[in-house]
């Protein structure tokens, strides 16, 4: 779909209206000059009068003129943050024609980032109050009353569940990417390697994830700054063998400062094929007991489908072994939109999840991934339409409320089924402390092993910095030991 806008000439509105042209359409572009050649066409005039700012939209199709207009007072009156008040009025008239054009409402309004409960968690810092600040979310953003009301549940069960959640920016999280799981799953961009016959590159990057460890353990100490979760993600963590598990979780309690006193310890064992007995008592050896068995569907023609070679039966079988080892906080996941799956499908799914009952569910929405093999090849994979994803999501949340599961996270993406989220709910006091810290950006968080992200937030502006790691083993063993010096040299910036 391309689409000319008329009236417009500064580029920089060029991808903030792309992002959302593509809420509506698929593969959108937006010009600002007409070559004769867009399938839509919306004049936007815009007024900015430095302490206010006005825009209207028109867009004629089909002999029907769809119009809207808008105006708002700003608080800065030049530079970046101007702009961006200037844009979000341009945004607010372009979102409103096209819903009318398409029949189409976005629950989301004008927000294509994928933390909507920032704003919220920043109207709370403030002091503003609940009313005004739900009118604020309504108003500047076009945000549904049910979505703000989602978030505003979300924002309660996060403070009840870190109730410093405002001050843990004076301490760090640690998430340890472990890059090898049996196979690689179709939608998956995470670095996940199949693992079978790499041993020798297993264990070559083992011994550059334990340099890792000690380094940023050795820092931990010395600047005697406290860790508040450590999340073993991938890949899946529990790819690697029982003996190399074991070594692993030793060096941790070696290594790194006061590690009885770390709030929470998950280790993701999503895919269910790499569960054994053996495996399960490192893990109780070590004291951790918060796991991910990750179903996504109970159908097993959807399971093939993926690329997941764990059967529906397995999934069940080592969810009871997990309880039996004395797994208390078991995290499962769903993904609603799967290839081939409609309300049907999902429903048996959430059926199956009700046999078990693990402390938390996570909720996904489909979303094709640039470098996925399901984006690459869309035409093999038929998914659901808009509108049937909308009621698989409305399914969970109706299931979630009758088994007395509370929404905590959720975050969005580029791409996703339906412009709708990914939602973690938990029984209350099961929430992940870790996804809390990673959604909501309140303190750093080291990324240590092959593809993990560390984000660096300075502690008095909240600026963010990103930083990775190589996402092949094979770069990582060459390079471990600049990153790692990289990352500690940056942490002395941020902690000196």
């Amino acid at each position: 779909m391309l689409i000319y806008i008329k009236g417009l000439e500064d580029e920089r509105f060029v991808r903030p209206l792309q992002l959302i042209a593509n809420l509506f359409f698929e593969e959108t572009d937006i010009c600002l000059e007409n070559n004769g050649r867009s399938e839509l066409e919306i004049d936007i005039q815009l007024v900015d009068e430095g302490e206010e700012v006005a825009a209207s939209a028109v867009l004629l199709a089909a002999g029907e003129e769809y119009r809207a207009s808008y105006r708002k007072a700003v608080t800065v009156l030049e530079g970046k943050e101007h702009f961006k008040q200037v844009k979000n009025v341009v945004s607010h008239v372009f979102l409103h024609v096209l819903q009318d054009y398409t029949k189409i409402t976005q629950k989301w309004g004008i927000l294509t980032g994928m933390r909507p409960t920032k704003l919220l968690h920043k109207q709370h810092q403030a002091g503003v109050p609940a009313e005004e600040a739900r009118r604020k979310l309504q108003e500047d953003y076009m945000i549904t009353e049910e979505k703000v009301h989602l978030m505003e549940r979300i924002l309660e069960r996060q403070l009840a569940m870190v109730p410093d959640l405002y001050e843990v920016k004076e301490e760090v999280s640690i998430y340890i990417g472990i890059p090898f799981c049996p196979t690689k799953c179709a939608y998956c961009t995470f670095p996940a390697y199949a693992i079978q016959g790499k041993q020798g590159r297993v264990s070559s990057f083992l011994s550059g994830l334990h340099y890792e460890m000690e380094k940023i353990g050795q820092w931990l100490r010395e600047k005697d700054v406290k860790i508040t979760t450590v999340y073993y993600g991938g890949g899946t963590p529990t790819a690697i063998t029982a003996e190399e598990m074991d070594e692993l979780y030793e060096l941790m309690y070696k290594v790194f400062p006061d590690v009885d006193s770390i709030r929470e310890i998950t280790v993701e064992a999503g895919r269910p094929d790499t569960i054994t007995p053996e495996k399960l008592a490192v893990l109780r050896k070590w004291n951790i007991d918060r796991i991910s068995i990750n179903p996504q569907s109970y159908t097993q023609e959807t399971l093939k489908a993926i690329g997941r070679h764990h059967t529906v039966e397995e999934t069940i079988s080592k969810y009871r072994m997990a309880k039996e080892h004395g797994m208390n906080n078991i995290n499962m996941d769903l993904i609603i939109g799967l290839p081939g799956e409609g309300t049907e499908e999902f429903a048996h799914s959430l059926e199956e999840t009700e046999k078990l009952m693990p402390e938390s569910l996570t909720v996904h929405t489909l979303s094709f991934k640039r470098a996925s093999e399901m984006t690459l090849n869309k035409e093999k994979y038929k998914v659901a339409d808009r509108t049937e994803v909308e009621q698989m999501m409305n399914m969970a949340e109706q299931w979630t409320k009758e088994h007395e599961y509370v929404p905590y996270y959720l975050y969005r993406q580029k791409n996703i089924l339906g412009n709708l989220e990914n939602v973690g709910y938990s029984k209350p006091g099961r929430e992940s402390i870790y996804n809390i810290m990673i959604m909501e950006e309140v303190q750093t968080i080291i990324g240590i092993g092959c593809g993990a992200a560390s984000k660096f937030i300075d502690r008095k502006t909240g600026k963010i910095e990103h930083f990775a790691n190589p996402k092949d083993p094979k770069t990582y063993n060459e390079r471990f030991v600049e990153y790692t010096e990289k990352k500690i040299n940056k942490l002395n910036q941020l902690f000196s």
